[in-house]
């Protein structure tokens, strides 16, 4: 099929290769304005930018587009469709019509929930079992579209976001390159989301990864695993910063935030309810360190406590 591709992070990269590996013809693709990061706030390309400059293919970086000239490159690649994938950008009703078959969202779950920005940390921290990909018929809503095909994906009890991510992302791309061939077929016979079942993924705040060690252990542990890589859960020693960024669930009951016991193999916390083993951390200005490195340059001993001030 002749298409355009919309995406912005590595997980629209994953989509795209998949896409020109399959052999489809893309004319164009759309991806969010470069962006200032690193240490050095310079620009930097996305992804599916520098994904698609090393196959040659034209790119346009609109800041919206809701006006006639930011749409003008999308009507002249005469797509039969457009694949959308975590683009970043709302496409207004004149977008979603100019494809002729319309335009396809690949959505990081088993829609109607966790519609939104983060599906995949929801999942995590919601404690789901099963999350997937949605293949949908996109409308002006926010993820409200009819869904063409959905394929289920077990979470694993030690899924990181990072983790969840990337197993997502490969099954997308397998996902929509599946469903092009019978995309006409499936429109036909799509289904409309539950209203009822509906639920929101908010996109992370950095205030949510503060460690709370009066909830219980599995709370802790999800919120561990679903801040990984981004914002990485954090809590306070001794009036500095702490971040954990792996943990796994241990005994013990004490004063949440005190410490239980502390070897090589993990820190071991109290919580609300169990404890949590704190088995990878960073200081602010270091580096990620499993429990025995990081205790091998920081005094740790039973009975002090984390979090507070």
């Amino acid at each position: 099929m002749r298409l355009v591709f919309a995406g912005t992070p590595e997980f629209a990269a994953v989509a795209l290769r998949a896409l020109i590996a399959a052999g489809h013809d893309i004319p164009l693709v759309l991806t969010q304005p470069d962006r200032p990061a690193g240490r050095g706030m310079k620009l930097k390309a996305s992804p599916v930018k520098e994904l698609a400059l090393a196959r040659g293919i034209p790119v346009h970086q609109p800041e919206r587009l809701r006006t006639a000239e930011s749409q003008v490159p999308i009507r002249a690649a005469r797509a039969d469709a457009m694949v959308v994938a975590a683009y970043g950008l709302i496409l207004p009703r004149a977008v979603l019509d100019i494809p002729r078959l319309g335009c396809v969202n690949i959505h990081a779950s088993l829609l109607p929930r966790w519609r939104g920005a983060a599906p995949i940390q929801r999942a995590i921290l919601a404690g789901d079992r099963v999350t997937g990909i949605t293949l949908m018929q996109m409308n002006a809503g926010l993820d409200t579209g009819a869904m063409l095909s959905r394929a289920e994906l077990a979470i694993d009890p030690q899924d990181t976001a990072a983790s969840l991510h990337d197993r997502l992302a490969e099954l997308g791309g397998r996902e929509i390159v599946a469903l092009l061939p019978r995309l006409e077929a499936a429109q036909q016979a799509a289904m409309a989301q539950d209203e009822g079942l509906a639920t929101y993924a908010a996109k992370i705040a950095k205030e949510e990864a503060t460690l709370d060690w009066s909830l219980a252990a599995e709370v802790l542990h999800r919120q561990v695993r679903a801040f990984n890589p981004f914002p990485g859960a954090a809590t306070r020693f001794q009036g500095e910063p702490l971040k954990v960024w792996r943990a796994e669930l241990a005994s013990g009951s004490s004063a949440p935030g005190e410490l239980l016991a502390v070897t090589p193999e993990g820190i071991v916390v109290a919580c609300g309810k169990g404890a949590l083993r704190l088995t990878e951390l960073q200081k602010a200005g270091g580096k990620r360190l499993d429990a025995g490195a990081f205790l091998a340059g920081h005094l740790l001993q039973a009975g002090m406590r984390l979090g507070g001030d």
